[in-house]
């Protein structure tokens, strides 16, 4: 069963506090964890799984970006900047 993943992130011109709380918090870790500290930002999105039945084929992942413009995220504070198919691992249980 095919997973559409859809990745949503605030426009890069916005302030993006949870993602500056973030970069903060590696901050301070970062004071006894060298490879943390050259950490200069972070930017918190959303992703989206949705699982399919059938092929994903282009009419579908029309309708996912429409979903996604439309529905997944707002316009006018957010990007969508990824649509991606991700096949089901082999052995995973839906």
């Amino acid at each position: 069963m095919p997973t559409i993943v859809v990745e949503v992130m605030p426009k890069a011109e916005l302030l993006d506090p949870q993602g500056k709380a973030v970069a903060g918090a590696l901050g301070r870790l970062g004071q006894t964890q060298s490879a943390l500290a050259n950490v200069t930002g972070v930017r918190v999105g959303k992703r989206f799984e949705i699982s399919i039945d059938g092929e994903a084929d282009a009419a579908t992942l029309a309708a996912v970006r429409e979903l996604a413009d439309t529905v997944l995220s707002n316009s006018v504070i957010e990007d969508v900047v990824g649509i991606h198919v991700q096949d089901a691992p082999s052995g995973a249980v839906a």
